[in-house]
């Protein structure tokens, strides 16, 4: 199973996705709620994530600035966008994400696209 980072300003959120990629076996490494907080723990890591899902709109940092950074400092990191803002899907995918997962959607749905990114390479 994989090694995840959870980056959203919505602390319900990250708590949901946490019991619930947990149940599935995956193991949640690191939780940030802006996009600075995100780059500065990355930044840390002595073991990089497997998957990094990450929330466009936050605080300090938006997530494709964010993304910019982390990608930098590892241009492997596989990045999972799950934002509302459909508008900023093309600069995410174009930037380096894997996958952009419009909000709302359904865990399953999550869980598939999680599966499915782990095993690009």
């Amino acid at each position: 199973m994989a090694t995840i980072f959870l980056i959203d300003d919505d602390s319900s959120i990250i708590t949901i996705f946490e019991k619930f990629l947990t149940v599935l076996g995956h193991e949640i490494v690191a939780k940030a709620y802006n996009g600075e907080e995100a780059v500065k723990l990355f930044h840390e890591f002595r073991d990089i994530p497997d998957l990094i899902l990450m929330d466009h709109r936050m605080p300090i940092k938006d997530g494709i600035t964010a993304a910019k950074e982390i990608l930098k400092l590892n241009n492997t990191s596989k990045i999972i966008f799950l934002s509302a803002d459909f508008t900023i899907k093309d600069k995410a995918l174009a930037l380096g994400a894997k996958y952009f997962l419009e909000k709302p959607f359904k865990l399953g749905e999550l869980s598939r696209i999680i599966e499915k990114v782990s095993m690009d390479n």
